[in-house]
């Protein structure tokens, strides 16, 4: 079976739906729904506020973290016997994760995720060539 229907199924499907969704008889809204609604909206701004916060504080909290842990790597790693390539990704994984903090202090938080998910991908990099 290839799951397949014929044209003139659909088209039968087609009409039972439109019949069975006939607006007529669905009731209308009344003001106190519109109250309803704008009450809904209001709590939507009021968390939208919370959750930018939220969010920036994560990016920028998470990119000072990453930053760290990046810079420790690559002092650690250029004490030691580890070629070139490997403390300079890490080096560099941490000033992408340090611009990632900068721009999700700011509100740019879908920016900075995205350089932390770039910045942890250069410090794999190293990681993978010690």
């Amino acid at each position: 079976m290839s799951g397949r229907t014929d044209s003139d199924t659909q088209d039968g499907i087609r009409t039972d739906a439109i019949e069975a969704h006939d607006t007529d008889d669905m009731p209308h809204p009344g003001p106190e729904d519109a109250e309803a609604d704008a009450d809904a909206d209001a709590d939507d701004e009021e968390f939208a506020g919370e959750d930018a916060r939220r969010a920036r504080w994560t990016a920028a909290g998470t990119g000072a973290l990453l930053t760290l842990a990046g810079l420790a790597a690559a002092l650690l790693r250029l004490a030691g016997p580890a070629p070139a390539l490997v403390p300079a990704a890490y080096a560099l994984g941490a000033a992408v994760c340090a611009l990632a903090a900068l721009l999700g202090s700011r509100g740019r938080t879908r920016r900075a995720l995205w350089l932390l998910i770039a910045g942890v991908m250069v410090m794999a990099v190293g990681d993978q060539s010690d």
